[in-house]
């Protein structure tokens, strides 16, 4: 059994841990709840629990789609074992419909479906907002290459396609949602510029990380509940889970 070490790093949801293995961490998901760039925070019971069953699932899904992940299996109830990654510090939105922050910066109602889905770079900075950035800033900031920026947009297109099928399965509407890349540099690909390390999808993909509406009643069945004070916030993970993993 791989033995776990001492902790690397703790976020607003996460802990990672690691390993004997250089290239692996430990995953560990917390129930704390933060929104709005963390100055609103809780705590939602079991929701380490939920999110953790909820990614392994999902990221398990996605590799069969022919995504690479740094998923490499689920450990407990809460924690999962990664691959270690660089992370870039880029957050990707794709956007299926119209909903929390693209309504408000341009003033259009919550609910319109988006065609094409509306794909976003946000810079990695809680202190600045995670503000919208564009493939300029990121090449002229040297965040990443212009032939990783090509593969993300290509990695995040497809997961968009296959968790949209996916989860209308399941009578829900995958509204939006974040995803986060990273290099592994135990992997032998090379990604331009004097890079070394496959591409692989990283952090979570769960009701923290994603809006999900129940079909036909658009219920919010994700971490809105909490942000905007609508109750039944456990509930809606719970049920989450039921129609992802149940």
């Amino acid at each position: 059994m791989l033995k776990v070490g001492e902790k690397l790093y703790e976020g607003k949801a996460k802990i990672l841990y690691a390993t004997e293995d250089p290239n692996l961490v430990v995953q560990y998901f917390k129930d704390d709840a933060t929104a709005f760039n963390a100055q609103k925070r809780g705590t939602i019971l079991g929701k380490g629990a939920v999110n953790n069953q909820i990614s392994a699932r999902l990221f398990q899904w996605l590799e069969q789609a022919g995504i690479p992940t740094h998923f490499v299996q689920q450990l407990s109830e809460r924690e999962m074992l990664v691959k270690r990654l660089q992370i870039i510090p880029l957050e990707v939105t794709m956007r299926n419909i119209t909903a929390g922050g693209m309504s408000r910066m341009l003033g259009i109602d919550e609910g319109l479906v988006l065609e094409p889905p509306v794909f976003e770079w946000h810079y990695k900075s809680d202190a600045l907002g995670d503000p919208l950035i564009n493939d300029d800033h990121i090449l002229a900031l040297a965040l990443a290459t212009a032939q990783e920026l090509e593969t993300i947009r290509r990695l995040s297109s497809k997961v968009n396609d296959t968790l949209k099928t996916y989860f209308a399965a399941r009578r829900i509407d995958l509204v939006d949602f974040k995803l986060e890349f990273g290099r592994h540099p135990a992997d032998s690909s090379r990604l331009g510029a004097g890079r070394q390390g496959q591409l692989l999808l990283g952090d979570e993909i769960s009701p923290d990380t994603c809006r999900f509406w129940e079909q036909g009643t658009k219920k919010k069945l994700d971490k809105d509940r909490f942000r905007r004070d609508l109750g039944d916030v456990e509930a809606a993970y719970q049920e989450m889970l039921k129609r992802v993993v149940g």
